[in-house]
């Protein structure tokens, strides 16, 4: 099982919106990929991702269309009170997110 685990809505440390930019291209470039993702969970500032007008829905919906079941971390939704606009996948929690991690042949972890 493979288990893509988000837990930002960019990659790295330096300027926010080219790690936005460069999240967006990795989702995309997976989408466009023979790799097969079975789990999507979203945590923390991923959580975003999920929600109305986030910016990676559609590679996100992609994904959800190949089979990956797609949760987002119930606690971030309520910290970041956008668990009304979520608009893709289910509301998740802690303990999914351990199990997914213990039982994944391979972890896709960008950011």
């Amino acid at each position: 099982m493979t288990f893509l685990y988000l837990n930002s809505d960019r990659i790295g440390q330096g300027d926010a919106e080219l790690g936005r930019t460069l999240l967006l291209l990795f989702l995309q470039k997976l989408v466009a990929s023979e790799v097969r993702v079975d789990f999507v969970a979203c945590l923390n500032g991923a959580a975003l991702l999920t929600t109305e007008d986030g910016p990676a829905l559609d590679s996100l919906r992609a994904l959800e269309a190949r089979g990956a079941t797609v949760t987002t971390c119930g606690t971030c939704l309520d910290r970041l009170q956008r668990r009304d606009a979520l608009r893709l996948g289910a509301v998740g929690g802690m303990q999914q997110t351990v199990e997914l991690f213990a039982a994944a042949e391979r972890i896709i972890a960008p950011c």
